[in-house]
């Protein structure tokens, strides 16, 4: 039996379109991209806007925020279109243009599509996965940006790219057509790859492909994805800190290796569109129509039937279809679009007081 869910919805966030990104600059800032190429941050503590970036054409497809000395708001790349531009969100103007971001770089071709965008801890790189496949990785350190597309592609949308937690030039994509693809970014080189196939998931027959909409990694190096036919896939191959004894460190991350240690479960109807780890061993995340739902990750669990247990489950209130989310500390923020077609953020909190109105 679950148990009650401890978060409220504190607040409700309207905008004139549908949110397609979200990002913490940190638990008090909220970056939120929309599909017509606004960005706006939000001070959490009076939940207004701070900043916002306007006119950039197209749908904001990801957001990554770095911090800057000096600056209490966070820089933040944005994923727009084929591009990613660097803004300073601390400029002296509460509304800027494409024309105020410090660096733009075009990385893939005209009629190509960024999906995710991401940078790695040190903030030195930043990886990206496009609608035909590539998955790449740009040194943001160089004098002359220089990217490097990985040497394999995906058959299909490359939906998801992660930098792999403790593995400096690692990193894993994900996509439509089905399969994990597992780099070293700086040789542009696989080292591992997987592909989900319908008989993983033994609960019955599902019209829907095993399409990978999202992925999260956990800080101990636990993968989860969230597939379009319902099913949770995880991957504990790669997951570090177990043993008492100090292990032996592996050459490469071997989450994808190990067949005994993947599991592919169907946990919902619908897909799963949007996955974040609250916690070493708590995933929570929601489908395409706003099922939200938090799980204990077992990782020490020698029976896979074990491995993932649902805690609680809930449904948004303001959102009909959900785009993004992310969570932060004691909060979790969903992002899509309401039954009006207008952009809405949810923001849940366990420490807050529900909305008068949810």
């Amino acid at each position: 039996m679950n148990s009650p869910c401890p978060y409220f919805v504190v607040k409700t966030l309207n905008t004139p379109a549908p949110i397609s990104s979200l990002e913490f600059g940190h638990a008090g800032h909220l970056f939120a991209g929309s599909d017509d190429g606004t960005l706006r941050v939000y001070d959490l503590s009076s939940f207004k806007v701070l900043k916002a970036i306007r006119g950039l054409k197209t749908e904001i497809s990801s957001i990554a925020c770095l911090k800057r000395a000096g600056s209490e708001i966070r820089d933040a790349w944005v994923a727009c279109g084929n591009q990613i531009f660097l803004f300073k969100m601390d400029m002296p103007s509460m509304i800027g243009t494409a024309e105020d971001a410090i660096t733009v770089v075009k990385l893939v071709e005209d009629d190509d599509v960024l999906n995710e965008i991401a940078l790695d801890p040190s903030k030195k790189y930043l990886a990206f996965s496009t609608d035909f496949g590539v998955v790449g990785a740009i040194d943001l350190t160089a004098t002359s940006p220089a990217v490097t597309k990985m040497k394999e592609k995906h058959g299909s949308i490359c939906a998801c790219v992660k930098f792999v937690p403790d593995r400096p030039r690692e990193i894993v994509s994900a996509g439509y057509d089905e399969t994990f693809l597992h780099f070293d970014f700086l040789e542009g080189v696989p080292l591992s790859q997987h592909k989900i196939s319908f008989s993983q998931n033994t609960e019955g027959v599902s019209l829907s492909p095993p399409f990978i909409m999202s992925t999260a990694f956990s800080s101990t190096g636990i993968l989860a994805a969230g597939i379009a036919d319902g099913s949770l896939w995880i991957g504990l191959g790669g997951q570090k800190g177990l043993s008492k004894t100090k292990p032996k460190r592996t050459r490469k991350w071997n989450g994808l290796s190990d067949a005994e240690k993947r599991i592919c479960i169907k946990v919902v109807e619908g897909p799963i569109v949007a996955m974040s780890f609250s916690s070493p061993d708590t995933l929570i995340a929601s489908t395409l129509l706003g099922s939200v739902i938090q799980w204990k990750i077992n990782g020490e669990s020698i029976n896979q039937e074990n491995v993932v247990e649902e805690v609680w489950r809930k449904q948004t209130f303001a959102l009909d279809k959900v785009n993004a989310l992310i969570t932060i500390d004691s909060k979790i923020a969903i992002g899509g679009f309401s039954k009006n077609g207008k952009g809405s953020i949810e923001i849940w909190d366990r420490r807050g007081i529900a909305e008068p109105s949810v």
